[in-house]
């Protein structure tokens, strides 16, 4: 008799759930490849139409969200369960966790900040919350860096957004800004021309903006020489690099002295 009722039972539920149990699984089934082709269609459209790599990325990743709650929803409410009252749990369950995870919301919040204002984009190289790379990802809450020494630094989007961010790639040109110094033996005149000759010789320095070289400061041990070279940006360390390894030579050859220990300084603003 038990066992009867319980096939009862099993029949029951199967007549009453099943079809609702199929249902569901057919609407996450063909939900979920509708999703895939969406994305698809609007990923194709943001790339005719140019949408920067960045802002791509971010939008598909929230509209993929969404569209994966709305079906949950639906699939729900066809098993039976009422998604009002869904609704309402899921609004007192997001209260809970946005009140758990305000660092996580605001790092969304900076996500799409960034998205709106764009102070970076993918390929930038940029100075942020002490560190420097280039911009991997821009993400939902983070963002990837790649460092000149190739290891990827994670910034929250809060902290990114919040902060001061120093974009190297925002412009075409830049200054590369060199303080060499000589003893006091040294003739000015013929220090300054050497430096320009050296200057004048780099195939990448820039004649206008026009460099120049003047005297900076009378130290304790050199006379400074506060220098300034207009480059493109993909030259900026090779030019750097090129005019302190040929000016030392330069200064060797006019037999120019520079103080022991040298004090070539590369100043960090540039």
């Amino acid at each position: 008799m038990d066992l009867q009722n319980w096939i009862d039972k099993a029949y029951e539920l199967i007549v009453n759930f099943g079809p609702k149990v199929l249902a569901a699984i057919a609407i996450w089934i063909i939900g979920s490849w509708i999703i895939k082709t969406l994305i698809k269609g609007i990923r194709k459209t943001m790339d005719i139409r140019e949408f920067d790599p960045s802002l791509q990325k971010f939008l598909l990743n929230l509209i993929g969200w969404l569209l994966k709650i709305i079906l949950i929803v639906v699939v729900l409410g066809t098993v039976g369960i009422e998604t009002t009252s869904f609704a309402a749990i899921l609004a007192a369950a997001g209260l809970a966790i946005g009140l758990a995870l305000q660092g996580s919301l605001a790092n969304f919040a900076g996500g799409v900040l960034l998205m709106i204002f764009k102070p970076i984009k993918i390929g930038d190289f940029i100075e942020a919350q002490g560190q420097s790379g280039t911009v991997k990802e821009i993400e939902i809450f983070t963002t990837k860096l790649t460092t000149p020494d190739n290891k990827e630094v994670i910034i929250p989007n809060g902290s990114l957004s919040n902060g001061n961010i120093v974009n190297y790639t925002t412009e075409d040109l830049r200054r590369v800004d060199i303080t060499f110094g000589v003893g006091y033996d040294s003739n000015i005149k013929q220090t300054k021309d050497v430096i320009l000759d050296v200057i004048n010789t780099n195939e990448f320095a820039l004649k206008d903006p026009a460099p120049a070289t003047n005297v900076s400061e009378l130290a304790d041990s050199s006379i400074n020489f506060f220098t300034r070279v207009w480059v493109k940006k993909e030259n900026y360390w090779a030019v750097k690099f090129d005019l302190i390894e040929r000016t030392k030579e330069a200064f060797d050859a006019a037999g120019i002295e520079i103080p022991y220990p040298h004090t070539v300084e590369i100043q960090k603003k540039n």
